[in-house]
């Protein structure tokens, strides 16, 4: 193992380093052994901690959790998930609809893409219409109870 000389208030001492786990190490002292423990500075990082920004639902994010008296009880909207333009109407005012049945095409990035119900119900109010051009997260359809 590795050899030391240590010279402490005019006293020689040869330090022989036998084993060392974590911070103790088993060390022999001029013919003595000992198990030392050995403080270490705690060295700061310079690696930055990763701090990832809160993560926010979609959907009726914007809602709170509890309806307010004049609210409509029971109803949730679909909101368009990315800029386009309605092509064609599935569902009219009234319809029933299950989780998955498709509301309507939009056409977005030069691609259609069918909007699904997130929710079972009845179709309480339909917000656009075929050709209107809508933004990411304007309300398309509502769903009732």
């Amino acid at each position: 193992m590795k050899k030391f000389s240590f010279t402490i208030r005019g006293n020689k001492y040869d330090v022989e380093l036998q084993n060392m786990e974590d911070n103790i190490a088993e060390i022999e002292v001029n013919g003595s052994k000992y198990e030392v423990e050995i403080h270490k500075e705690i060295k700061t990082t310079k690696t930055p901690k990763l701090v990832r920004a809160q993560v926010v639902p979609t959907g009726d994010s914007d809602k709170a959790r509890t309806s307010k008296p004049t609210e409509r009880k029971g109803t949730g909207g679909v909101k368009a998930p990315l800029p386009g333009t309605i092509l064609t109407l599935s569902v009219k005012v009234g319809d029933d609809v299950k989780v998955g049945d498709t509301l309507l095409v939009m056409e977005a990035m030069k691609m259609e893409n069918n909007i699904k119900a997130d929710k079972s119900g009845k179709i309480a109010d339909i917000k656009v219409k075929v050709g209107d051009s809508v933004l990411e997260g304007d309300l398309l359809v509502e769903i009732g109870s």
